[in-house]
């Protein structure tokens, strides 16, 4: 037997943490953040509103923690027009775009500016996207190939890559040991992409976000934190 789900909320200093709230019969308490950051709560029948309150209060620190996380893999780079003089990034740094008709399709860095030559029938907006993806395919390989002997005494396989658009994450990990990661992180600086590869291989070795997860991820990268605000920052 279980209650409707209903929509609460829960002030904890000056934030106010929303959450879905059912019960069921079971006796522990539950509490999931998913990477939407949307937070469900699991309640067993007998639980009085004082008892679940006060659960929750303590468990508010972890809660706000698990959506600052899934918050720095969200990507946030606003939508672009498409159009001359418009900035795009690559690697961290700020390009002009330059938009010129050409008999044939190519997009390059020249001289400090993203230069796009496109047919007639060619949108700028296909052929930067298709760049990036072929820019980040190759410079991803590259630094995963660079990290992964961090990992040596780990003995952990080597894991395929795959380049796939992701509206709300950066990086993931299946159980399988596949990275997948997002094309657009392309556009932040070396050093965050290095932290959101290695953060997806630490968790080849720990599944989820526990201290020895965090331990082994501060040994592989000390300054990880600089990158990973670096990667929230930059892409805005």
């Amino acid at each position: 037997m279980s209650k409707t789900a209903t929509i609460e909320s829960l002030a904890f200093g000056s934030r106010e943490i929303m959450y879905e709230l059912s019960y069921q019969d079971r006796k522990t308490l539950g509490i999931r953040v998913y990477p939407d950051c949307k937070v469900q709560v699991i309640a067993p029948l007998d639980t009085t509103e004082e008892k679940l309150k006060t659960k929750l209060r303590e468990k508010a620190p972890w809660i706000i923690k698990q959506q600052l996380d899934f918050l720095s893999y969200h990507p946030l780079t606003p939508p672009r027009k498409y159009i001359n003089g418009e900035t795009h990034l690559y690697l961290g740094r700020q390009y002009k775009l330059r938009i010129e008709k050409a008999a044939t399709n190519e997009v390059k860095l020249f001289r400090g500016r993203l230069l796009v030559l496109k047919k007639e029938n060619t949108t700028a907006k296909n052929l930067l996207s298709e760049w990036y993806r072929d820019k980040a395919t190759i410079h991803f390989e590259v630094t995963l190939k660079k990290i992964l002997p961090l990992f040596n005494r780990y003995n952990i396989d080597q894991p395929e890559l795959q380049i796939r658009q992701m509206p709300t994450r950066w990086g993931s990990c299946t159980p399988k040991g596949k990275v997948i990661l997002n094309p657009e992180l392309i556009k932040a600086p070396k050093g965050s992409i290095e932290y959101v590869i290695i953060h997806e291989v630490c968790h080849l070795v720990h599944h989820n976000h526990t201290s020895a997860f965090y331990e082994l991820q501060e040994k592989i990268m000390p300054d990880w934190k600089k990158w990973k605000e670096r990667l929230e920052t930059t892409l805005t």
